[in-house]
Parts: C-alpha cells; structure tokens; sequence
C-alpha cells in the first residue's frame, strides 16, 4: 500500500509540475474578467527557482520572440524571404556557440531546404546523408572544423514551420 500512496503522491507532483508548465507557456487569458484569472489555481513548486534569474540573460546570450534577438548572426541563418519569424537565440558563451530561429512560411518543405542548403554551401557546409528525424523532415550540414547546423520542417496545409540552428566557433556567429 506504502507503494501506491508514493507513486499516487509522485503523479500528483509531476501532474502539478506539468501543469505550471503549461500554463507558464500559455497565452493570457483575454477575457478581460480580472475573476476569470483570480479563480485559476496557481500552484508554483517549492524548488522553483525565482523568475527573475530565469528572465535575465547572461551577456553573450540573448533570446526574442517576433524578431531577431540582439547579437543574432544573420549571416550565418539568413532569415528566408517572406518568412514570419516566430523566435530566435544566440549563446555566444557556449561551446560550441549556438544560434537558432522559429519561422513559418506559405510555402513547401522543399522551398524551405532548398533556401538554407544554399546559404550553408554557401559557408562551407556539406550536407550530411538523411533526410528525416522520426516523421520530421530534417537535414544536417557539417563544415570541415566541426561545425553543424540543422534544418528542420513540418509542413502542413502548404505552410512550413522550420527551425534553422547551427552550433559553431563562436567566431563563426557573424
């Protein structure tokens, strides 16, 4: 019985810590009712560590969502034409160092891998045999010092949603 009641005790907090998770990623609500919003539990872990650590950045580092985030390397990841930036990052303090972006486009997967294979050959990056993750079209690219980037599509209804990232030298991100 002891089992059960730390398995069921063990549940609850992962349930608990699913669902500040989820409602840490929602979008608020727009009701306008300041009830709506007072009658939502909030539960918050006791080990959860303080917002404002997790908001400030280290420098070198910088994330934005809509936009290109300060530092990014935009001629490493070129945003495709008539794409609509989602989110991007750049970590200049890692190692490698690394940047990524989240775009969707009214466009094909091909359109998408065709764009980004041309701007990495363009950098010195070959492409590496495959062409999948699981049931997500994926590509990888590699330069001769050990650098990689990814590209990454699902495409659904004629849009893609992409991400395009590359770990490189952080003398790379340019």
């Amino acid at each position: 019985m002891k089992f059960i009641r730390k398995q069921s005790m063990a549940m609850a907090a992962c349930a608990a810590g699913v669902a500040l998770a989820a409602a840490a990623c929602s979008a608020p609500s727009t009701s306008g009712s300041p009830s709506a919003a007072a009658s939502q539990p909030q539960v918050v872990p006791a080990s959860a560590p303080a917002l404002e650590s997790a908001t400030t950045p280290a420098p070198g580092e910088a994330a934005a969502v809509a936009s290109l985030a300060p530092g990014f390397p935009q001629k490493l990841i070129p945003l495709m034409p008539k794409a609509s930036l989602k989110s991007s990052s750049v970590d200049k303090n890692s190692s490698p160092a690394s940047a990524a972006l989240v775009a969707t486009i009214p466009a094909p997967a091909t359109a998408v891998f065709t764009f980004y294979a041309k701007a990495f050959a363009a950098q010195g990056f070959k492409a590496v045999p495959g062409e999948a993750v699981g049931g997500t079209k994926s590509r990888d690219f590699i330069r001769a010092n050990g650098e990689t980037a990814n590209i990454s599509v699902v495409e659904e209804a004629g849009a893609s949603t992409f991400t395009v990232g590359a770990n490189v030298a952080a003398g790379s991100l340019k």
